[in-house]
């Protein structure tokens, strides 16, 4: 099961989630408690170990100066979350990045991976830590993510029921908003290997 530690901001947070088993690291860009600027991303991201991925994660920025931003912070993927276009992954496409599409899972979306590498499905309000209907996902295949809500007490049961590639969190390890708790980071990683 490949996991991601999202919202990270700091060294203790990010060798705390490495040394745990996390498969990925990400970094928000966006507007948010858990925001970081491109000189702290480079900086953390060279304590993680090449075999994690590093992601830099954008909201409402265009496409192609999320993906700059992503190579000048030395990070190896690039999440675009939200209302972009499919023209916004053709736009970043080309670089040597990994990409992800991160979307919230409701009914009438389009939960296509429109040429990313991975689809990441969220609550309605990303990083809220809202839980939403595991259904809408039913016999989603390929390599998926689910978010939103999940923490090391829900984690399995999430996975029992919506089969997921891999999981994402951010809200379930911190002891106060944008605050990351060692602990929990390490019961989270604990909890999905026991799953």
């Amino acid at each position: 099961m490949f996991v991601k530690v999202c919202g990270l901001r700091t060294a203790e947070d990010v060798d705390t989630a490495v040394s745990a088993g996390a498969d990925a690291i990400g970094f928000v860009f966006a507007a948010s408690p858990r925001q970081v600027g491109v000189e702290q991303a480079r900086e953390l991201a060279a304590r993680v170990p090449e075999h994690v991925l590093t992601v830099g994660v954008f909201l409402g920025v265009p496409a192609e100066q999320a993906g700059q931003t992503t190579l000048d912070a030395g990070l190896g993927a690039v999440q675009l979350h939200g209302d972009y276009p499919r023209e916004a992954f053709d736009a970043v496409a080309d670089l040597p990045l990994k990409v992800i599409r991160a979307v919230s899972a409701t009914p009438s979306r389009d939960l296509g991976f429109w040429g990313a590498d991975m689809l990441l499905l969220d609550s309605a309000v990303a990083g809220s830590g809202e839980r939403w209907d595991l259904s809408t996902v039913d016999g989603l295949g390929g390599r998926w993510l689910l978010a939103g809500g999940l923490d090391p007490d829900n984690v399995a049961a999430a996975i029992t029921v919506a089969r997921p590639w891999g999981v994402d969190v951010s809200s379930g390890v911190e002891s106060s908003r944008g605050v990351k708790d060692p602990a929990l980071i390490r019961s989270f990683l604990a909890a999905v290997r026991a799953a």
